[in-house]
């Protein structure tokens, strides 16, 4: 039998992923397992396009500004509540999918539980989805 310990929960602060976090305290408490709330940031200095990155001057001020406005939205989202007290946060700058992959492998999560927009069409062709790359990595 698995024994989930571990629940990663990817947030884009959307209701969406309001609502996976809301799950994942559900499973938390019926597993006994901590969740660790992750928001990845898009680095504000490398532009990917078509073929190769391109660098832009870095602005420190800029990216402590982002840390800190994303690190005190988990805060409030990662309140402990209904039985369960061992919730983490954390916020790194990446790449959306292949960052989340890398963090679920490094720290040995056991399920990973997350919002998607459901996007159709042409925005899901341009746009994408974060949960759809992450299921295929």
């Amino acid at each position: 039998m698995t024994r989930i310990t571990r629940i990663l929960v990817p947030t884009d602060f959307s209701a969406t992923a309001d609502a996976a976090l809301d799950y994942a305290f559900v499973l938390a408490e019926q597993f006994g397992a901590s969740i660790q709330l992750l928001h990845v940031l898009d680095d504000p200095f490398v532009f990917e396009g078509m073929s190769a990155e391109a660098y832009i001057a870095e602005a420190p001020a800029l990216r402590t500004a982002m840390l800190e406005d994303a690190r005190e939205r988990l805060r409030h989202r990662a309140a402990p509540r209904d039985g369960v007290d061992n919730v983490e946060t954390e916020v790194l700058f990446g790449h959306g999918a292949r960052t989340i992959a890398e963090y679920a492998a490094e720290r040995g999560v056991d399920l990973i539980v997350m919002g998607t927009h459901g996007r159709t069409g042409f925005a899901h062709l341009m746009v994408g989805s974060v949960a759809e790359r992450l299921v295929r990595t």
